[in-house]
């Protein structure tokens, strides 16, 4: 028997596959055959270079070659239209970069969960077919070949939609019951917009097998702890690193403001008409990247209810003991109270019931909220200047801080 305890602390505890929410899929292979990535996501520089100006600058020679061409003035030239620009010379190179910073926060804590025992041993194998599943749907091909064919479909179906109009631009113009794209369009509809659709939505996809990975975790016999200092039973590293996708944010938030910008140089439209969309694209994005881990809510409030339930008796046990040593037998006589560790031990289990009592039922605080809301919200704040100066602007804003 004493063998059998000695075998079970040397063996060597079963580790999970190295884990990365991005090193793979089709588009990662291809880059690192171009030479534009390597294994640990290298040459970052290379890929952004490469991938923006792919989408935009053929857009700037065919829109200089269109000149001459079209029905009637242009209302929008290519040089003037700045969602266009925004979206493929700030967003689309933010989703790029965004994909070290995911990698480098998100990676770590798959090993977590180890580290800090977690999981269960009894759990791991389950753990670990979890993770190599999640690794497996990212890495294969069909996924992002159905991907590319939705944006070549429903994605340029709907984004035509959204920008058809009766005003000539630099890609398009009216033309009869319809409209004809100049050589400058046929670039940006079937090579830019479906590149950076996809790019976009193969983020919606890492974040869908990021959340499906984190759904098998929580259906575990997890190993966590009301008293834990996070005041998230052991697991509060999953909202801190939630802001690990505030690139993501930003760079979708930087495109609502290209679009809104767009409206209201070009339409006539003024920043309160947007006031909902704005509102509503912050909520939604807190929403969707915080809104998932509510998923171990249910393992949660069962573990602070027991531990609560454990710790208010010992917290009992310990009050009645000192009530009787020091209130109920009357003169101390030679009992020391000066140094006596009795009464710190008392405010310790007091300080330590109260962590276990504010213990919150998801692994996210106040501060990781409002660390995604200030990533989603900041690319929208320069579109105040289209209602106030610079200097109305920052006497607002002083008003509103230090009032």
């Amino acid at each position: 028997m004493l063998q059998r305890a000695h075998d079970a602390e040397t063996t060597p505890v079963r580790r999970p596959p190295e884990f990365s929410l991005v090193c793979g899929g089709l588009l990662f292979r291809i880059c690192k055959r171009a030479h534009l990535s390597g294994d640990g996501l290298e040459r970052l520089h290379r890929r952004v270079l490469a991938i923006t100006l792919f989408a935009w600058l053929p857009l700037l020679a065919l829109s200089v070659l269109d000149s001459g061409t079209g029905a009637g003035a242009i209302k929008i030239p290519f040089l003037y239209d700045i969602e266009a620009h925004v979206r493929f010379l700030l967003a689309l190179p933010l989703l790029v970069v965004a994909e070290v910073i995911v990698d480098a926060r998100i990676s770590p804590l798959i090993d977590r969960f180890v580290e800090r025992r977690i999981i269960r041993t009894q759990d791991m194998p389950k753990f670990i077919d979890a993770v190599t599943s999640a690794m497996r749907a990212r890495d294969a091909v069909a996924v992002e070949v159905t991907l590319l064919l939705a944006v070549y479909t429903l994605g340029l179906w709907l984004w035509w939609g959204a920008i058809a109009s009766d005003a000539a631009t630099w890609y398009a113009w009216p033309e009869g019951a319809g409209f004809r794209f100049s050589w400058a369009g046929y670039w940006y509809a079937f090579v830019s917009i479906p590149m950076f659709q996809f790019i976009l939505c193969r983020w919606y996809l890492r974040l869908l097998l990021w959340f499906r990975l984190l759904w098998r975790i929580s259906r575990l016999d997890l190993h966590l702890t009301a008293s834990h200092p996070d005041r998230a039973g052991g697991i509060g590293f999953l909202g801190n690193s939630a802001y690990a996708f505030s690139p993501v944010l930003f760079a979708q938030g930087v495109l609502l403001a290209g679009v809104i910008a767009t409206r209201i140089f070009y339409q006539g439209q003024t920043l309160p008409a947007f006031e909902l969309e704005m509102v509503s694209w912050i909520g939604a994005t807190v929403l969707l990247i915080l809104g998932p881990l509510g998923m171990f809510t249910p393992l949660l409030e069962r573990t602070k209810r027991k531990d609560r339930g454990a710790f208010g008796t010992l917290a009992s046990e310990y009050v009645c003991q000192f009530d009787e040593k020091w209130l109920r037998r009357g003169p101390r006589g030679t009992r020391a109270l000066l140094g006596s560790s009795d009464i710190q031990s008392l405010a310790d289990l007091g300080t330590s019931y109260d962590v276990v009592s504010g213990m919150r039922l998801v692994p996210f605080g106040k501060a990781d909220v409002t660390q995604l809301i200030i990533a989603a919200a900041t690319p929208l704040l320069p579109l105040a200047l289209t209602m106030f100066s610079v200097e109305e602007l920052l006497r607002r804003l002083f008003t509103l801080f230090f009032r």
